[in-house]
This record gives structure tokens, sequence and C-alpha cells, in this order.
């Protein structure tokens, strides 16, 4: 375990996993901006190269169980090392890809990495910091996932429109190197005597809340990733704005990515409940009213901000709830990396979702309508979580009574 007194040591841990975040976050998010150039140079349509966004997120799901399991035979910095060299290799693939089919295996390469990193990560980032402060710990990391979207999608979009979507995955591959180098400097080795019961890992997932848990996960992201991932061909001809404007509907993202991830980690240990019930309350509403009213650009620009806060206010509480479960059990590791890999099964289906809904001619708008949907899934789900929670309050309050008395 990581020592609680060395501040700047762990100021160093957090920020060099911070940064890992901001790399990955940067070649999950910035797709959607790049998706246009993309189609425009292998003369596929914009929702053919939404696989791009799809097959990234397939990827993360069906890579995370598998690289946790290999991971195991690795010290945890060692691993690190082992996946943020994938994150190089997949990006630079796809960088210098020939073909859309060889643009899609970078991206899965790229994939590999995401889950067992930002899982690992978790764990490493709380146990780095006291007890009290380990949602913060977490959430920091995962602000690096928010600035993707606020400064780095907004770039790589820039750089896309001036120069290459090419351009773009060479500056994120160039972000894994610098992030290789402060994983070499800063990581501290961890314990090489942790056990690893696979048994155990499994046990945690027979645990009903947590499955629940793990499905709000899945449905919220795939709410606001339907919008977001066909931003451009929605603002470019429901909202009638130029594919300049890309770039600023992503900051605007972005910002409200970072806000809602700040909000949720603080106001989480005060109302866990209120907040994920509020928060996808306010998300469905967002996409629904943004479906009806694309046309109105001021309406755009407040639903792409609300909806990326509202979805990420709830990441990082439910990422501690998963880990805590699963903790409890002896089985962090899958659980954690699992959460994350369910976090873009749902971008998956938001993104073939989007798809889907456009080439079936419901309107440039629709996927906001399919991501309002999704959105409302996600809070039945969350109602039906608390009530349970509630239930069991209520069901040992006469035992405490009866003791009292």
């Amino acid at each position: 375990m990581l020592s609680h007194d060395n501040a700047s040591r762990t100021r160093l841990v957090l920020l060099t996993l911070a940064a890992g975040a901001f790399g990955i976050g940067t070649t999950e998010f910035a797709i959607s901006g790049l998706m246009p150039g993309i189609a425009t140079e292998f003369g596929i349509s914009v929702t053919t190269a939404g696989w791009a966004a799809t097959a990234y997120a397939l990827g993360v799901f069906l890579g995370a169980p598998v690289l946790v399991l290999v991971g195991q035979r690795f010290e945890k910095k060692r691993f690190l090392l082992v996946l943020m060299g994938l994150f190089v290799v997949g990006n630079l693939l796809t960088a210098f890809a020939p073909s859309f089919a060889l643009t899609l295996l970078g991206r899965v390469v790229s994939s590999l990495t995401h889950a067992a990193f930002i899982g690992i990560g978790s764990i490493i980032a709380s146990r780095a910091v006291p007890e009290h402060k380990k949602t913060s710990a977490i959430a920091f990391m995962f602000s690096g996932l928010t600035l993707a979207t606020l400064i780095g999608t907004p770039i790589a979009t820039w750089v896309s429109t001036e120069f290459s979507w090419r351009t773009s995955f060479l500056g994120i591959s160039a972000i894994g190197l610098i992030v290789l180098v402060g994983i070499l400097a800063c990581i501290p080795a961890s314990r090489t005597d942790e056990s690893f019961d696979f048994a155990a890992e499994v046990r945690a997932f027979v645990n009903p809340q947590l499955l629940l848990a793990m499905l709000i996960t899945v449905l919220g992201p795939a709410g606001f990733f339907t919008s977001i991932t066909y931003i451009a061909p929605i603002t470019m001809n429901a909202t009638g704005t130029p594919e300049s404007w890309i770039t600023a509907y992503m900051l605007v993202f972005g910002l409200g990515l970072f806000i809602g991830n700040i909000l949720g980690g603080r106001l989480a240990d005060k109302n866990l409940m209120g907040l994920l019930l509020g928060s996808l309350a306010l998300l469905t509403v967002t996409l629904l009213v943004f479906w009806l009213t694309a046309d109105n650009v001021v309406v755009t620009f407040a639903a792409v901000f609300l909806m990326a806060a509202a979805g990420f206010a709830t990441v990082s509480p439910i990422q501690r709830l998963v880990m805590e479960r699963a903790e409890r059990a002896g089985a962090p590791n899958l659980a954690s990396s699992m959460n994350i890999g369910m976090f873009n099964l749902g971008n998956a289906i938001g993104a073939w979702l989007g798809g889907y809904v456009i080439s079936t001619g419901l309107g440039d708008s629709s996927p906001n309508l399919a991501g309002g949907l999704l959105a409302a899934g996600a809070l039945v789900v969350g109602v039906i979580i608390w009530l349970q929670s509630k239930k069991s309050t209520t069901g040992r309050r006469p035992a405490g009574l009866a003791q009292v008395g």
C-alpha cells in the first residue's frame, strides 16, 4: 500500500494516472469529431465511420476480463507499462492505417488499455490516500477523462479539421509515450504477494445490488453517447451549424463532463442515491428536449452541456460503490475493470443505436430520442435500487427499536 504521508509522491502518482486517463479519454471521445474526416477519406458514410467508436467500445468491454486475468501475472506497475505500450501501438496503427478495416483494428488494439488501466488505476488511487479521500482520489484520476473532452477532444477535432484526423492520432500516441515515462518515474512498485482468487472474483457478480449498479453504468452512458457520437450530423443537419462548430460543441461537452465529475465526486458521500436519481432524471429530460428542439442553437449548446454533466456525475461514485462491494468479497480487480467495461458497453450500444435510428429514416436528431429512452431505463433501475435499499432499512428498524426497548 502506498504511504499516506508522502504527499508529493502521492500527487505524482495521481497526476500520472490522470494523464493516462487523459490520453485514453482523448482517443475515445475525439472520434466523434474525427468521423467526418475518416468518412471522407475512405469514401464511406458517417454512420459507417461510427463503427470506429463502436469497435473501440466493444474492445474495452470484451477486453476487460481478459486483460485483468492476464494482468495478474504482472506486478501492477509493469502491467501499466504494458497497457500503455498497447495504447501507443494501437493509436499509431490507426494513424497510419491504409484502409478502414485497419483503422478499426487500431481502435480495437488501443481499446484494450482502457478498462484495465482505469480499473487498476482506481485501485492504486484509492490506496494512495486516507479513507475519507478515496472517492476524491478516484474522481481526480477520472478528471483526466473529463479534461480529455474539455481540452484533448476539441484540440484533436481542430487538428483533424485543419490538417488530418491521422495527425490527431499521432498526437494521441505522443501522449501515451509521455505517460510511459511518468509510470516509470512516478508509480511505485506494488506488493508482489497479493493473491488473486478467480472464483472469489467471479462470485462478486452474484450480488444483485452490484449487478444493478453495473446496469446503470451501461444504460446511463449509452444515453448520452447515443447523442454525442452523432453530434456531427445532429448539429450540421438538424441544428444547421457548420462543421467548424463541432469543436465548440465538443468543448462544451468536455466542460459538462468536467463539472459533472467534480460535483459527482463531492456530493456522493452526502446522498448517493439522490445524486444518481437526480442526475439520471436530468439526463432523460435533457435528451428528450434536445430531440424536440435540435433546430435551436441555444438549446443545442445547453443540451450538450447538461447531458455531459448529468451523465458523468454518476461515474466515480458508482465506480467506488462497485469497488467497495467487490472489495468486501475479496475481489476488487475484476469488478473494478469490468465496471469500466460496462461503461464502454454502454458507449457501444449508444454508438450503434444512434447510427441505426438515423439509417432507418427517423431523422438526424433521432439519436437524442433513443438516448433519452436509454437514460429513462437507467433511471428506472436507479429507482429499483433505491426502493430495495429503503425496504432493507425499514426491515432493520423494528429490530433496532426492540433492542432499545
